[in-house]
């Protein structure tokens, strides 16, 4: 599926068009007809935690979204990773951005593929080192659940709610795994 988001060329200005480049490629890619520069289109890398707390893991940290898109939603600690930063930074600092948790940062916990809106979305185990949260301007409230309390119905992606379904049944198995998913 091909969005046509580039409507100008980053390097000269000129409006660019889409159509199959001159090098071989096979896919339609945003063209500059003055400078011939070609713009490729790429899905955005979303990060975040499942942050847990316990002997055991019972209890995971969800932040209740203050903006668009899902506002008043549940959510894992997550968002748009930024240039010149790995995975695993960018997760550490969406979980201290949205809910302002300290955490020791764990493995690669999910791999989700959504295709249709360009985007991959990769959470990480994290162990919280204390319940004190700050919340940043993006989130509500940021509270701990149990399996039992979540607000399943309040979940704001579906890619939040498949990691947390993997992440208590792992936790119900004693052991966790890497899980890949895609999202249709």
């Amino acid at each position: 599926m091909q969005r046509h988001q580039i409507k100008h060329c980053r390097e000269c200005g000129s409006p660019v068009v889409y159509r199959l480049p001159d090098d071989g490629d096979t896919r339609q890619r945003a063209v500059c007809p003055q400078c011939q520069t070609i713009h490729y289109e790429n899905p955005l890398n979303v990060v975040g935690t499942v942050p847990y707390w316990g002997d055991t893991g019972e209890y995971v940290l969800l932040c209740k979204r203050n903006i668009e898109p899902r506002w008043g939603k549940w959510t894992l600690p997550a968002g748009f990773m930024e240039l010149g930063e790995t995975t695993a930074q960018g997760a550490q600092r969406e979980t201290d951005e949205e809910a302002g948790a300290l955490i020791e940062l764990g493995e690669l916990f999910t791999l989700m593929n959504v295709a249709r809106v360009g985007q991959v979305h990769l959470y990480y185990r994290a162990r919280l080192l204390s319940t004190d949260f700050n919340p940043g301007h993006e989130t509500l409230e940021a509270r701990l659940f149990t399996e039992a309390t979540i607000p399943w119905d309040e979940i704001a992606f579906r890619t939040v709610r498949e990691t947390l379904e993997c992440y208590f049944s792992d936790r119900r198995q004693g052991t966790y795994g890497f899980h890949v998913r895609d999202i249709v």
